[in-house]
């Protein structure tokens, strides 16, 4: 693993074997992804609720998989784990996208994904009871997506690592975690 400059830099795993993502993934904002595919930066914003809404029986049917609970291989989130980010991503990113909509310039919290798994103990969520809650959280954002008015697309808000996205490119980004996250789990 290498950290978001192309040094060896590998963190500690986690309690639960995981190794922290330290990479920065704004790259998938100007190039497609080799991993899933997916390039981002041609999604506009009118189309993030569409895309959110099309992933959600995939998700569903992800989280109706016998094994939805067994890492494919140590130090690899199941795909029950994978589910229960994507619902806190939707959750997160709808935070966010209210902040950029009435707020001048915000700096979005920090948010660890590592941290978040161990404290909302991931690996122990209940299947049926997460893709409920998935489907909500990815409802409530495909909604406020929709809601966007052309006008308000390039407000912009940034990360406390200075990382600036627009409206648009938030959605890009948000787009991309969502979509990989299904490549991730093979659905």
């Amino acid at each position: 693993m290498t950290d978001s400059t192309g040094s060896p830099d590998v963190p500690a795993a986690q309690p639960d074997g995981i190794v922290p993502d330290t990479k920065d993934w704004t790259w998938v904002l100007s190039r497609t992804c080799p991993e899933c595919g997916f390039t981002a930066a041609g999604v506009p914003v009118a189309d993030v609720g569409t895309v959110v809404r099309d992933s959600l029986p995939r998700w569903r049917a992800v989280l109706a998989r016998p094994e939805v609970g067994e890492r494919p291989q140590p130090g690899v989130w199941s795909p029950l784990e994978y589910a229960a980010h994507v619902r806190d991503v939707f959750r997160i990113f709808d935070e966010r996208l209210v902040q950029i909509l009435t707020v001048r310039d915000p700096q979005f919290a920090n948010w660890d994904q590592d941290v978040a798994a161990l404290e909302g103990d991931y690996a122990g969520q209940d299947p049926a009871v997460l893709a409920d809650e998935l489907e909500q959280a990815g409802r409530v954002v495909a909604d406020r997506f929709d809601a966007v008015a052309p006008a308000d697309e390039e407000r912009a808000g940034r990360r406390s690592d200075g990382s600036e996205f627009t409206v648009r490119t938030l959605g890009q980004y948000f787009v991309h975690d969502f979509v990989h996250h299904l490549h991730d789990v093979r659905a």
